[in-house]
């Protein structure tokens, strides 16, 4: 190692988070540049552009349940919805215990 040259060291692992708050506090004090090479490429998958909207009324009960169900994957009411109605479709199975 030459006089010019300096060994950064190792940056401490990424821990385990169990909220964003959590998460929005580690990056907030560390720098993403450090964790580069940790990091492994992906695939995405985009959906298409949604153009048209429906709306679906829910008692507070089952609008509560949903929320709750959201919050611990962190998505959008919608988004859930959305994946529901899209497997339901693609499986064509058929409608149990509904309250129509």
């Amino acid at each position: 190692m030459t006089n010019n040259e300096r060994r950064t060291p190792a940056p401490e692992p990424i821990p385990e988070f169990h909220s964003r708050e959590e998460e929005a506090a580690f990056w907030d004090s560390h720098d993403l540049a450090d964790y580069w090479d940790t990091f492994k490429p992906v695939r995405a998958r985009f959906t298409e552009q949604l153009s048209e909207g429906i709306t679906v009324r829910l008692n507070p009960e089952t609008l509560r349940q949903l929320r709750e169900r959201v919050h611990a994957l962190g998505i959008r009411p919608t988004t859930l919805v959305r994946m529901w109605i899209v497997e339901h479709l693609r499986g064509e199975q058929p409608c149990e215990n509904s309250e129509f």
